[in-house]
């Protein structure tokens, strides 16, 4: 793994910022990724976010955390919060901006209970495909102690398509990719690049996912951009 993006988060946050990144997918064109973006505060962060965190409580493990903007901010509120990600550039900037607990780790590897579980900036991407997610809530399930929640964000990406004259979207097939959230990101730093799958779900499909795989699903809210914030927990 190249760790394209947590290098390039790396060197924002030691302040070498010359080279810019540059992220698109397979159904979007080339863009500037503004790095700010990860250091941003809590007033910065967006209504679903900041609900997210106040409904954080007990010990929170954040996957995916990123540069630990989650953390930082709810430690500041008293909460025992674990930062987790699979890049060790993103754990190295998590550790010097003060993240008490900052672990490099697949969250398939990992070991530990939790009473809140955060996966946001759609954070259940990380499943990469639609057929990975049975095993990662599986997963993710055996985390969870028994009154346990998991506080996810996502995005129905369905309006990224054209719709024809009977409103159906125009959903393009690509080769290994049975679902329109699944994407190929791919990022572009100091001349080099490197791709990666990430998932996208609209929320009855994950729905129907976590009552497959013995959780209750709630919707929490939702966004001004087809994102949502879901809550789920152990079915009784």
């Amino acid at each position: 793994m190249l760790d394209l993006l947590g290098r390039s988060l790396l060197d924002y946050q030691n302040g070498d910022r010359s080279s810019d990144v540059y992220v698109q997918t397979n159904i979007s064109h080339r863009e500037y990724l503004s790095r700010a973006h990860f250091f941003r505060s809590f007033s910065q962060m967006i209504p679903i976010e900041q609900q997210a965190l106040t409904l954080s409580q007990g010990r929170t493990l954040d996957v995916g955390a990123g540069t630990g903007s989650h953390v930082l901010y709810l430690q500041e509120k008293g909460i025992e919060a674990i930062a987790l990600d699979i890049s060790p550039s993103a754990i190295e900037i998590c550790k010097q901006r003060g993240v008490r607990v900052a672990i490099c780790c697949d969250i398939l590897q990992y070991e530990g209970q939790a009473d809140t579980i955060l996966m946001l900036m759609n954070g259940i991407g990380l499943c990469q495909k639609l057929s990975l997610l049975d095993t990662y809530l599986q997963k993710l399930k055996t985390l969870l102690t028994p009154h346990g929640q998991i506080l996810l964000t996502s995005t129905d990406i369905i309006y990224m398509f054209d719709q024809d004259e009977d409103g159906s979207y125009l959903v393009p097939v690509f080769e290994d990719t049975d679902y329109y959230g699944e994407l190929t990101y791919t990022i572009t730093y100091k001349g080099e690049k490197e791709s990666f799958p990430w998932l996208f779900i609209d929320y009855n499909t994950l729905q129907n996912a976590a009552h497959h795989n013995g959780l209750l699903c709630e919707l929490i809210a939702e966004g001004e951009a087809y994102n949502y914030l879901a809550r789920l927990r152990r079915e009784a």
